[in-house]
């Protein structure tokens, strides 16, 4: 008899955590982390798994629709309910902390579909890449009781996409995602109108073939992050024209190009920056 690999064996373990819990409600973006999660889920649960997903400003439509289009693949009963973040006004002042109030409102609409599963613990998507970062929102989900299945079973980012491709799921090389509200610098409000903008940008950026970039708001201007590998793209069959035609027309003046690329969470960089010069 063969020995599991590494990562079989981890995914055991992701399912024996799940298997002993008397069902689950699933934080359900549609990303990489939570598709694989949900997938364990319903290998480990069956139909005692829920999966839920939050609506508001800061998710994108594209986003909801991919999310329904999965729910369905997975075969798993699928709830999609309202979330207000930006009635809250520390969340929309948009300090350091922005992440915390977005998993507070998120976890306490989730409540309620919890208590209508008989109590079911919630679960959401974190691993182990994100104990490394400023992540307040998972503050908030200890805080509130909810469990990271993945980080329990010592899943990292890497692995959880290697894990996806072995289980057939079409989220194994989804580029990384985040809600719209991290195209804002900390400090800077965020409001509906900048997120339908930051919008409608992404989305014209995304129909023109890039996979993984950003679309950073600073006020009149527009940041590109763009990976590396797909930069070169910009200069052909002139996309980069496109761009700054169609980003002017929804309220930009100037479009810069960040020459360092695509970096996820890279508004963290200035908290990063600030500790490092006051310590110096």
């Amino acid at each position: 008899m063969s020995t599991p690999s590494p990562l079989d064996a981890k995914y055991a373990r992701l399912l024996d955590v799940l298997r002993g819990l008397p069902g689950v409600v699933v934080a359900f973006s549609g990303g990489v982390d939570s598709t694989l999660l949900a997938r364990a889920a319903k290998d480990a649960l069956g139909d005692r798994a829920v999966l839920v997903t939050a609506d508001s400003e800061t998710y994108p439509a594209g986003e909801l629709a991919e999310a329904k289009r999965l729910g369905q693949l997975l075969g798993l009963r699928h709830v999609i309910v309202r979330t207000e973040e930006l009635a809250n006004p520390a969340y929309a002042a948009n300090s350091t902390q922005r992440c915390f109030f977005c998993k507070e409102e998120l976890f306490t609409r989730l409540g309620p579909v919890a208590q209508r599963e008989g109590g079911a613990p919630l679960v959401y998507g974190a691993n182990m890449d994100d104990l490394g970062d400023h992540r307040p929102g998972m503050r908030a989900a200890r805080e509130m009781g909810v469990r990271a299945p993945m980080i329990e079973a010592e899943l990292w980012k890497s692995e959880i996409r290697e894990l996806s491709k072995t289980l057939g799921l079409p989220t194994w090389d989804k580029p990384s995602f985040a809600c719209l509200s991290s195209r804002f610098q900390y400090g800077d409000p965020i409001t509906a109108e900048k997120l339908r903008q930051v919008d409608a940008a992404e989305e014209f950026v995304r129909s023109l073939g890039f996979r993984q970039f950003r679309v950073r708001h600073h006020d009149r201007l527009a940041r590109l992050e763009i990976a590396r590998e797909e930069m070169a793209l910009l200069w052909q069959d002139g996309r980069h024209e496109a761009i700054v035609k169609r980003l002017r027309e929804l309220g930009y003046i100037y479009v810069a190009l960040d020459l360092a690329g695509f970096q996820s969470g890279s508004a963290n960089l200035i908290a990063s920056l600030g500790r490092k010069t006051s310590g110096s």
